[in-house]
């Protein structure tokens, strides 16, 4: 994962990005990737996943 925390508490998930990180140009090249799980990634002693792209125009 680039940029992302995930801490789970209980039922609750929460989720920290630096929003002042930049990972370079997206695939396409239109958006500038801020964080990124990279894929669906499972949470830690759980049956949910996640998947989270975070990015910005370029």
């Amino acid at each position: 994962m680039k940029n992302v925390e995930l801490k789970v508490e209980g039922n609750i998930l929460t989720i920290k990005v630096d929003l002042t990180k930049e990972f370079g140009p997206s695939a396409s090249g239109k958006t500038i990737i801020v964080a990124s799980t990279e894929g669906n990634q499972s949470l830690p002693d759980r049956d949910e996943k996640i998947g989270l792209n975070v990015y910005k125009k370029k």
